[in-house]
């Protein structure tokens, strides 16, 4: 089995968030679990040169043992501190920020806490002001940082290092993301957008008292969207650009949805109509649902490779499928591209 490496930083993340009961018991064991996985993310794929998930993922597990004030071995970070110098977090997408962003947390957790040899707490420094200036120097127009996901874990740097007063490129994302928050519809994009929203980052949960906490989580309904009537049409396009591929283009439609409808249904509408010859799966994550497959062609991780969501001609998707709301007239590009 792949390692758990980012589900499990996740919970424990939100674990910690949530000021569990005193009896540390099962924390110290799903630590140990996160240091497991950890070391088997990156010893299953040491031949070539990255961790076996991702390297978001094992960010994210720095991050969250060092939010647990636990240590990790010295050759865990150093992995980080060279993955960032080599530029290895980009992807075909052309953006890493995510990833960035979440390796530039943990880095500034474990100095702040002082988890790190004094030897190291200089490279960290450096690591964290490069990924900041090019964060800077990336800025979208729209005031994203990579996209909308990504922005809240941009932002989160800049909350971390008492920065975000000091820069305007902080004021035009959340301007932003206030405009945009209606794409944060799942539990886990909701988690990370409102400490944001809050001018907190996941570094704040170290230093919660939770004595002080109040209860005052309380469930809400969310509103329904308002029905649209009529139909749309939109040109669906699957493309194989990788090498073992039996053709480049694979499926070219015009396909007649539900004005509104989410690209899910426009792919629900799709593998309906005659002659039936347009298939996919989905996966369901935290983040909602995941596209895993399509006309029998799996994204594999062990191939670095995934479905890439985009407008005609080459503009990726800022949503997910269940999320983006095509309109009548678009085309939409499902691509297998590596990462």
């Amino acid at each position: 089995e792949w390692p758990q490496t980012g589900r499990l930083a996740l919970y424990l993340l939100g674990l910690r968030a949530t000021c569990p009961p005193p009896d540390p018991s099962s924390q110290r064991s799903l630590v140990t679990w996160l240091k497991h996985h950890l070391e088997e993310d990156w010893a299953g794929s040491r031949r070539h040169g990255h961790p076996l998930t991702s390297y978001y993922q094992y960010s994210l597990g720095v991050l969250a043992l060092c939010v647990h004030r636990k240590r990790v071995r010295e050759e865990v970070i150093r992995r980080l501190l060279e993955a960032e110098h080599h530029h290895k977090f980009r992807h075909a997408g052309g953006s890493a920020v995510d990833t960035e962003a979440v390796t530039v947390l943990a880095f500034t957790c474990l100095e702040r806490e002082r988890l790190v040899r004094s030897r190291l707490v200089a490279e960290l420094r450096s690591a964290r002001r490069r990924v900041r200036r090019r964060m800077v120097e990336e800025q979208h127009p729209d005031g994203f940082f990579g996209n909308v996901y990504s922005t809240p874990w941009a932002m989160q740097v800049f909350i971390a290092s008492n920065m975000c007063q000091m820069q305007t490129v902080y004021g035009q994302a959340m301007a932003a993301l206030l405009k945009n928050l209606d794409a944060f519809t799942t539990t886990a994009t909701m988690a990370q957008v409102l400490p944001v929203l809050h001018g907190r980052s996941y570094l704040d949960i170290t230093s919660m008292r939770c004595q002080e906490e109040p209860d005052t989580l309380t469930p809400i309904s969310p509103e329904p969207l308002p029905e649209m009537l009529g139909t749309m049409m939109v040109q669906l396009v699957v493309e194989c650009p990788l090498p073992g591929c039996p053709q480049h283009r694979l499926y070219d439609q015009l396909v007649p949805a539900p004005a509104g409808a989410s690209l899910l249904d426009v792919l629900r509408a799709a593998a309906a109509q005659e002659p039936h010859n347009f298939t996919f799966d989905i996966q369901e994550t935290p983040q909602g649902p995941f596209l895993i497959s399509v006309l029998g062609l799996e994204a594999q991780q062990q191939k670095r490779n995934y479905w890439q969501l985009l407008t005609d001609p080459s503009t990726s998707l800022q949503m997910g499928v269940a999320e983006y709301r095509p309109r009548d007239g678009d085309t939409i590009i499902l691509r297998l591209s590596k990462w």
